[in-house]
């Protein structure tokens, strides 16, 4: 018996694991131009680059078929992979599926899967072009890979941003996650008590966010109409906390994010209230947003100051000053990632 000791995975979460077992890779083809460490691959094609990205859905982990559609899953399923395509500032254009699935999922609802695939496919304006389909012991498993391409010049990195750049974001935040938690409530309900239905009614706006959730392109093409280029950008799907630390940390900075600037909207703080939840806790952690997260120099503010799309939440600092949030109340409190962690699965609270 080996007396080799053993590391738990937890104990490094998702981005931690990743990073342990990449480490002994480097890059040794000229053209591989941003490799493991982005929200996508970047490779030099010539005057441009061509970005690739990949993501797992893993059901039970990732989604609940008792309350998610097939059609919603699919749609889903293209869209946090093109969100990290727009997360490099640039354009996706093909997209490849592959699906290994049980003997309880019917032709007709794979059907209904690919319907959704297609309902993405057609409004982003990519194709599908390949993938593959194989058999699972347990459940349906989801992989996809979007490919795209962006001028060498407006590519956003995760590590280009510099000392007193604010930080931007995109639409409004925290509502996938409260979106989840009607869900989830509404679930225990119907498993648990005999003759009742769901009552989901009220909430269309947040279980949209969580259920059908949109990749940011009119973002990315109204930046470009502004000609603003990102000095660095990401994409929130594990939180806004979680997100703006890894611009900073690639970037060899710290970050201020002030509380009172972050968007919430109105539906999310009430729901929030409704779960007894703090609603800027719910949006710096909660995840899912997949919009966008990025720094621009603070000459072009006046290029975004008015756009009803974007909201200035902070700015970055020197990195010894660390990663905080500006309380309402104008406290500087450590800012830290307790969001969306696949591998750990954490509870959200009022006194995290």
């Amino acid at each position: 018996m080996s007396n080799d000791p053993r590391t738990e995975i937890e104990t490094l979460g998702e981005f931690g694991l990743i990073a342990h077992l990449t480490k002994g890779f480097e890059t040794s083809v000229e053209s591989t131009t941003k490799a493991i460490g982005d929200d996508a691959a970047a490779i030099d094609i010539g005057e441009e680059l061509m970005l690739v990205s990949t993501d797992m859905l893993v059901e039970g982990v990732h989604f609940d078929l008792t309350y998610t559609p097939l059609k919603h899953l699919g749609y889903k399923s293209v869209i946090v992979n093109l969100s990290d395509i727009y997360a490099m500032n640039g354009t996706p254009e093909q997209i490849t599926v592959s699906i290994a699935i049980s003997n309880r999922f019917s032709t007709e609802a794979l059907e209904e899967f690919y319907a959704g695939i297609k309902h993405a496919c057609d409004l982003y304006k990519i194709d599908l072009v390949g993938g593959d389909t194989t058999t699972s012991l347990s459940g349906l498993t989801i992989s996809v890979t979007a490919m795209g391409r962006v001028s060498k010049r407006n590519v956003a990195y995760r590590d280009g941003a510099k000392d007193g750049d604010l930080l931007v974001v995109s639409g409004d935040l925290g509502g996938a996650y409260m979106g989840l938690q009607i869900l989830e409530r509404e679930k225990s309900v119907f498993m648990n008590t005999e003759g009742v239905q769901p009552d989901l009614s009220g909430n269309d706006y947040i279980l949209e966010r969580q259920l059908k959730p949109e990749a940011r392109m009119d973002v990315i093409s109204n930046l470009a109409d502004k000609d603003v280029v990102p000095t660095s950008m990401i994409d929130i799907s594990d939180g806004l906390a979680s997100e703006a630390i890894h611009l900073a940390r690639s970037s060899k900075l710290g970050v201020n994010i002030f509380e009172d600037k972050v968007p919430i909207d109105t539906t999310t703080y009430n729901a929030a209230r409704e779960f007894e939840l703090d609603p800027s806790m719910c949006a710096l952690n909660g995840g899912e947003d997949y919009e966008l997260l990025f720094t621009i120099p603070q000459s072009e503010f006046n290029k975004v100051k008015n756009d009803p799309l974007l909201t200035v939440i902070g700015h970055m600092t020197d990195e010894a000053s660390g990663y905080q949030l500006v309380t309402k109340s104008g406290t500087q409190v450590k800012l830290t990632a307790q969001g969306w962690d696949a591998l750990i699965q954490r509870d959200l609270s009022t006194d995290s």
